[in-house]
């Protein structure tokens, strides 16, 4: 009986050990590797998608995942990342909130001999970033610059044209690189008098909008409509590089009679191509996006995380662009896609990103 007892014992000890994960981590031991995503916030519809794409595929390649959304709070993605490194992550794909908030729990990763991909917003100030997934941010400002160039006729047309800067955030690196590509683009018609800012506001410093926000956008044109345009100037174009800010935008104008016959909307352009932007350039508001197919980006930092479980080569396609104060991290950069009302069906709804029912 006593022999009994012991065995019995034994294999509860067992049992425990096996239900506390046996001293190892709580990954699924079938699973190539564990990933933990790191994402701004659920509030704005683009990141969304992000995570779930990148769930879906790291998960079919047979990856075990850890998503977590920040909602923008600094501190609780500090936190989030912490709790993944105790986890025992093999992997981390960070979309940062603040680009230069993340040094001392990077450092904490290294130590862990963990590996760091940037996704789609470069981590500052850190040298353990090993590679950063993103798109061709300048190109971003370029493709809207140009649409601006287009609608307006400036290759022709004498002007002047009224037009007037928004930019992204000053704590996401990526905003600098799209007012860049646009500025620059639209700076020879400028210096030319074809284009006229007449709020003054020429600088990113100016013409940033904190986290992304709509409604900070919306008050800031309200204050230069009222202070620049109260003698019936009109406006004729707004470089926006975000649908939120662009829809923020919108509102603005059309509180002072902006969208109709005989005051029509200026053109506007956007980013990201959520599902209200879209809804916007289909009922003749916003002008144009730029599209950046989330599902492609998810595919590609898939592909690195797979490279660096296996220790193979990781496919770059630019090892010069981004400096994050470091170092210059290895990259691969995506094709953005200008799009307005007469071609999101074909980029939008035919390739599945969202159905036609999404637009209406």
């Amino acid at each position: 009986m006593k022999k009994i007892k012991v065995i019995a014992l034994l294999l509860a000890s067992a049992l425990v050990l096996v239900a506390c994960g046996g001293g190892g981590t709580d990954t699924d031991s079938d699973s190539k590797g564990y990933v933990g995503i790191a994402m701004p916030t659920q509030s704005a519809e683009r990141w969304i998608a992000d995570g779930a794409n990148m769930v879906k595929v790291l998960e079919d390649l047979g990856y075990e995942t850890d998503l977590q959304y920040a909602e923008d709070v600094v501190q609780n993605q500090v936190s989030q990342i912490e709790n993944m490194i105790t986890k025992g992550v093999d992997i981390l794909v960070i979309a940062s909130i603040d680009g230069s908030a993340l040094t001392d729990v990077l450092d904490k990763a290294h130590e862990a001999g963990i590996k760091v991909i940037a996704y789609d917003r470069l981590i500052m100030d850190s040298e353990y970033i090993d590679y950063y997934a993103t798109f061709d941010n300048y190109s971003v400002g370029v493709l809207e610059a140009e649409f601006i160039i287009k609608k307006l006729d400036l290759a022709n047309e004498a002007g002047p044209f009224n037009i007037e800067f928004f930019g992204g955030s000053p704590d996401d690196n990526n905003a600098l690189f799209f007012w860049d590509g646009a500025f620059d683009t639209l700076k020879p018609f400028i210096d030319e008098g074809k284009l006229v800012i007449k709020s003054g506001q020429s600088t990113f410093e100016q013409g940033a909008t904190l986290r992304w926000d709509g409604a900070a956008a919306q008050q800031r044109m309200d204050n230069i409509l009222s202070a620049h345009y109260s003698s019936g100037e009109d406006v004729h174009a707004i470089l926006s590089p975000y649908d939120p800010i662009s829809l923020g935008v919108i509102e603005s104008l059309k509180n002072v009679g902006y969208g109709s016959a005989e005051k029509p909307l200026p053109v506007v352009t956007g980013q990201d191509a959520v599902a209200a932007g879209v809804k916007s350039i289909i009922a003749g508001e916003q002008s144009q996006t730029v599209f950046k197919d989330t599902r492609e980006l998810a595919k590609k930092t898939a592909e690195m995380v797979r490279s660096l479980v296996e220790g193979t080569e990781v496919e770059v396609n630019d090892t010069e662009t981004y400096n994050n104060n470091v170092k210059v991290i290895p990259s691969y950069l995506l094709v953005p896609i200008s799009v307005d009302i007469d071609n999101y069906h074909e980029v939008l709804v035919e390739s599945g990103y969202f159905t036609e029912d999404d637009l209406k």
